[in-house]
């Protein structure tokens, strides 16, 4: 009977070995240096003696002793029969599942439409969506890779900048006045819709900041249609409930289609959030993973469509 229970055991000395350090190692195996070398020191437990020479300087600080050396060949094809042989038994016929996150409104409003693309590269690849506002934990496996819109600077994942993204006024477009051209003015005197949603280190503007660039000469205080969903505030937007002040891409399939219509896109309001494409570093060693992040980032994606 086979005794697997020290597999992981057996991957952290080989990549150590291979690496010369726990250092390099943890970046293959996606985990912190210290775990790696938890794994090695149990195994040094269980077989009896040091398995490595250790060092405090040089790129190389870990020298297998002789014993470890010669058992490393062994282990290395051993670890590489089992991959080989789990790629049998996946089969050819076998599909791939990848799990991606991302915002409702980026869901409904850019991804839904373009997966059939991914579909048709990619046939053997199922796509599972996971359709949150929340920052679903990429590192610890929540899901396999995200679409986000922030700073990028999200811990323990690999962020792949998309596109810039800006601000801009819209509204259905049985609410453009038939006697009137739209001006700062006109929009002032409309229900606004306010997006509460938190867009900490974003510089998004509130209605009255961007109306004062619009050169209106009466700002109108808050009042008017408060939402604290993104997603729910391009829906009234869309449902004629007022006008709005969204993010470009995420309006961009409406427009195309008419139903809303940008207003004043002289009126420019780059924010400092973009679009990142974001991953663990072992979730991209994944061949389903890395089809799905090189396919969003060929795309283009994001791209101004509205100059």
């Amino acid at each position: 009977m086979r005794n697997l229970t020290r597999l992981k055991s057996l991957q952290a000395l080989e990549a150590s070995a291979r690496h010369g350090s726990y250092v390099g190692a943890s970046a293959e195996l996606d985990v912190t240096p210290p775990a790696v070398g938890q794994l090695v020191r149990s195994l040094e437990d269980w077989v009896g003696y040091p398995l490595f020479k250790r060092s405090r300087s040089g790129t190389e600080r870990l020298t297998a002793v002789d014993e470890a050396r010669e058992a490393l060949d062994d282990i290395a094809q051993g670890l590489d029969l089992l991959e080989s042989g789990l790629k049998k038994l996946r089969g050819r016929r076998a599909r791939s599942i990848v799990v991606v996150t991302a915002s409702q409104a980026l869901v409904a409003n850019w991804l839904m439409s373009r997966l059939e693309d991914f579909s048709t590269q990619y046939p053997n690849v199922d796509v599972r969506l996971d359709v949150s506002d929340r920052v679903i934990d990429l590192a610890q496996g929540e899901a396999d890779i995200g679409i986000r819109c922030g700073l990028g600077n999200w811990k323990g994942v690999k962020s792949k900048y998309l596109m810039a993204e800006e601000i801009i006024a819209v509204c259905h477009n049985k609410l453009l006045p038939t006697d009137r051209e739209v001006t700062a003015g006109w929009i002032s005197e409309q229900t606004l819709i306010h997006d509460g949603t938190p867009h900490p280190g974003g510089d998004f503007p509130t209605w009255a900041e961007w109306l004062v660039r619009a050169g209106a000469n009466h700002v109108p205080d808050d009042r008017g249609l408060k939402i604290n969903s993104t997603a729910a505030v391009i829906n009234a937007a869309v449902a004629a409930r007022g006008v709005a002040l969204v993010r470009k891409a995420l309006v961009a399939q409406e427009i195309e289609s008419g139903r809303l219509v940008p207003l004043l896109l002289d009126v420019k309001w780059p924010v400092r959030w973009a679009y990142y494409v974001v991953a663990s570093g072992k979730a991209l060693r994944r061949y389903e993973v890395a089809a799905f992040h090189d396919w969003v980032t060929n795309l283009g994606m994001l791209r101004p469509v509205l100059e």
